[in-house]
């Protein structure tokens, strides 16, 4: 296996995710060697920023290779995770004869991604999908896993469905043309598998000179930072495919992330961004109740920093907060849920974490 590759073992639904640079002008020789026959209707999601970067050259290596495919726009942003967008790549799935044997591919970031891999969940009962993510947050995080869906105006991902992709397929060389605050945001879900599982990544990331390398977007250092992620998050999902148990631990910084989120607006916040804020509570908790030292709070909340990412807490209504909170999917039993770190390198789940424990935090 090429020390790029990186296999997500799944039982029947295992598959690969390539990182290489030039993968982009690729993809039709990488879905021959995957099998995909080229006798396969495809139907590419996108945005129309991500396609006119990208699309081109996508839909000249599929066509060298024989594919039918065509290229489906979706409104950006966060406002249009919605069903209403479900339905559009519904309808564009109907009117180019997307048989189960067809093929979604998701080329752009996390929202991209999410929703057509719940277009491709649901539509016909089930079709193939492959992800092409673009943004440095869907490369480590929501392309590898199977988690997919929509928002719904009460929460963030409320509906949804695991489906795991056919094949995932990172060029580095995309996130030359992602803007700044975005590489930022996707850095915070870097930051989060070194709290969680890998010690030896955050200490790689709390380096000077690495950081300089990362910002720079140097290569070697980018496709460094982006496997060990990819690693650690196919590891956990192995063991834990459908979230019962330790794949919870994912959602580091993410239950006050997605109050962050939804009483702020979305947009106002960016994901990553938001989750670096919840990531900063949570460790202040941790330290508070003293599961790990005010020093590796300090030393977490220093590398948000140094990636340019937020760590002030906004001012919330308390009442809203809740609600949120108990809406949330972590919720089990009636309890609230939190993934709270012991050490750098090693979190645990809580349901005895009460109220009183962090409220005030928000004013």
């Amino acid at each position: 296996m090429s020390k790029n590759k990186i296999l997500v073992p799944l039982d029947k639904k295992s598959y690969e995710v390539f990182i290489e640079s030039g993968l982009l002008d690729d993809i039709g020789n990488q879905l021959i060697n995957l099998g995909i026959k080229n006798t396969r209707k495809i139907l590419i999601i996108s945005n129309k920023e991500i396609a006119d970067l990208f699309g081109k050259r996508i839909l000249d290596s599929l066509s060298k290779n024989n594919y039918s495919a065509r290229i489906f726009l979706i409104n950006p942003g966060e406002a249009f995770k919605n069903v209403n967008t479900l339905n559009q790549i519904y309808d564009a799935a109907y009117e180019y004869g997307l048989e189960r044997g067809s093929l979604m591919i998701a080329l752009g970031g996390g929202i991209v991604g999410d929703v057509t891999g719940f277009a491709a969940a649901t539509w016909l009962r089930g079709i193939d999908f492959i992800q092409i993510p673009t943004t440095l947050l869907s490369m480590v995080d929501s392309s590898v896993g199977g988690k997919t869906g929509v928002n719904h105006p009460k929460g963030k991902n409320l509906i949804g469905a695991f489906h795991q992709p056919k094949a995932v397929y990172i060029d580095p060389n995309t996130l030359e043309t992602l803007p700044v605050r975005e590489f930022r945001a996707g850095m915070a879900e870097i930051i989060k598998y070194g709290i969680i599982k890998d010690f030896e990544l955050f200490e790689f990331l709390e380096n000077k000179e690495n950081q300089k390398q990362i910002i720079d977007l140097n290569n070697k250092s980018l496709i460094k930072i982006i496997k060990k992620s990819v690693e650690t998050k196919s590891d956990i999902v192995a063991m834990d495919e459908k979230e019962n148990g330790i794949r919870a631990i994912l959602n580091y910084g993410h239950s006050f992330g997605h109050v962050i989120e939804n009483l702020c607006g979305y947009g106002e916040f960016l994901h990553g961004e938001a989750i670096s804020v919840g990531m900063r509570i949570a460790g202040d908790i941790a330290s508070d109740i003293g599961l790990w030292s005010k020093e590796e709070a300090l030393r977490q909340n220093e590398l948000i920093k140094n990636y340019g990412l937020p760590i002030k807490i906004p001012n919330l209504k308390k009442e809203s907060i809740m609600k949120i909170l108990m809406g949330d999917k972590k919720v089990k039993d009636g309890r609230m849920r939190f993934v709270l770190p012991k050490k750098i390198g090693e979190v645990e789940i809580f349901n005895n974490i009460e109220e009183k424990d962090f409220i005030n935090y928000f004013n």
